[in-house]
């Protein structure tokens, strides 16, 4: 009778064993993850549940864990372009030379055009790397260089603020969301504003 007890119970823990890779299902399992902690708890789990059996581990052991997910780009669809750092193509100093011969030259010739214009409160003020348009009651016009930016910013009355990139192709200041030329915006709005027409290239 004992013997047949014995044989009961040896044949019941065979058939517990033999169970065990089916309990470890990938819901019993805890998620993939980086974290050590993580996997620690899915080796730990994996050993209650077999009882230690090395069958059970070695399917544990087995499973493919992946610290990262693979990216999938939808077809057709091309990379994004990263945004062009001028810090990186232009020297300051270069930056600073077409910045200040730009901003000169628009003195210059503002200033001739002043003289011949017959306008209450137009004035023409240049400091601190600022220069500064007033038309009166028409508005006001202010360009200026953002060194870090490698930019000249301008600010008008018609058109609003608009940020001016080097644009070495064409020699010229170019707004890149609409494409205009910086000196030639300021012909088009002074001149119209004015009534006379202003060369300022």
């Amino acid at each position: 009778m004992a013997s047949r007890k014995l044989l009961f119970a040896l044949t019941a823990a065979r058939r517990v064993r033999s169970r065990a890779p089916v309990l470890l299902s990938a819901s019993l399992l805890p998620e993939t993850s980086t974290s050590a902690s993580h996997t620690a708890a899915a080796a730990a789990a994996a050993t209650k549940l077999s009882g230690g059996s090395p069958w059970a581990l070695r399917l544990f052991s087995s499973r493919a864990f992946s610290s990262t997910r693979p990216t999938q780009q939808a077809g057709g669809d091309a990379p994004v372009p990263s945004a062009v750092d001028q810090k990186l193509i232009m020297q300051e100093d270069k930056f600073h030379k077409l910045a200040d011969d730009t901003i000169h030259d628009l003195l210059e010739k503002l200033e001739v055009y002043g003289d011949s214009q017959q306008m209450d409160g137009f004035d023409i003020d240049y400091g601190n790397q600022v220069l500064t348009l007033r038309l009166g009651d028409l508005g006001t016009y202010v360009v200026n260089k953002q060194t870090p930016n490698r930019q000249i910013w301008l600010s008008s009355p018609v058109s609003g603020p608009a940020r001016f990139d080097w644009d070495a192709a064409s020699n010229s200041w170019v707004y890149r969301r609409t494409g205009v030329n910086l000196m030639r915006l300021l012909e088009e709005e002074i001149g119209e504003l004015c009534g006379t027409p202003v060369d300022l290239s």
